[in-house]
């Protein structure tokens, strides 16, 4: 039986070698561990970081203080992974990071002059394309949702100086793209509305108001996450209410139901 790596980790390398001992126990002795592909971690990887995400909404610093350790078990799990087949390990993880903070950040390691965080951005994005990027939104992951892919081809356009020059020029974006979407609906010949189009149209009303929210420094996928949890106290303390009053809520009209949704926006 393997010994049980001591508790006392004073430094954050003797922590992180402690971490990597027990990481080489499991992957030898435990059945689940040994288990694990990449494959396998990917989509427990994505619930842990959705995880990380929610307690960094509730502003619960304890428990992001756990889920960051659990993000970092599958990374270094991962690294374990790389370094049975060949492909990689540890050392060359932590040092490729290195490597490229030392080389993307000029200003700190070179003699580039910045004079904020905008030239730091758009130097950022002009070193990567000297690194073989094809395209500035060739970072973008596929898979990200599509709140957050918006935010970001939107900040990256803007590293490379494709952006509007005042939130006015966005703000009329906004209008023109909602009066675009209004049109698709504003059908006075009888005809069908042209489900695709509309579609279409409100993709651009969303991409538009994306745009804005950047401009006036408001992150949309935090907004409407908080947005989300308002609306599900509130509906809670609907149902709660309705409950008390022993009445189910497809029993209740609009005008019962508003009573206590009222009393749950002043709460």
């Amino acid at each position: 039986m393997p010994l049980i790596p001591p508790v006392t980790a004073p430094t954050p390398a003797t922590a992180f070698e402690r971490l990597l001992t027990i990481m080489d126990d499991l992957r030898m002795n435990c059945p689940w561990d040994k288990k694990q592909t990449l494959e396998s971690l990917r989509h427990l990887t994505i619930e842990e970081t959705y995880e990380l995400s929610d307690a960094i909404l509730s502003g619960d610093m304890p428990e992001i203080r756990k889920e960051l350790g659990d993000i970092m078990l599958h990374l270094v799990f991962y690294a374990k992974i790389g370094s049975e087949t060949g492909d990689f390990d540890i050392t060359g993880v932590l040092n490729g990071i290195c490597d490229k903070l030392v080389n993307r950040h000029p200003h700190i390691y070179g003699d580039v002059d910045v004079q904020n965080e905008e030239d730091v951005k758009r130097n950022w994005e002009q070193i990567k394309l000297k690194e073989g990027n094809k395209s500035v939104l060739g970072g973008v992951p596929l898979s990200l949702p599509a709140l957050v892919k918006a935010s970001r081809i939107q900040e990256k356009a803007r590293g490379v100086g494709f952006d509007w020059e005042e939130k006015s020029q966005v703000w009329a974006k906004v209008e023109e793209e909602l009066q675009e979407f209004k049109d698709e609906f504003n059908v006075e010949d009888g005809s069908t509305i042209d489900h695709e189009r509309a579609e279409s149209e409100f993709g651009d009303l969303l991409f538009s108001l994306i745009n804005y929210a950047r401009f006036i420094n408001i992150n949309p996928e935090d907004a409407l996450e908080k947005t989300n949890r308002k609306f599900i106290k509130r509906f809670q303390y609907l149902e709660s209410k309705a409950q008390e009053i022993g009445k189910q809520l497809h029993d209740m009209n609009l005008a019962e139901m508003d009573v206590f949704w009222n009393e749950a926006k002043k709460l």
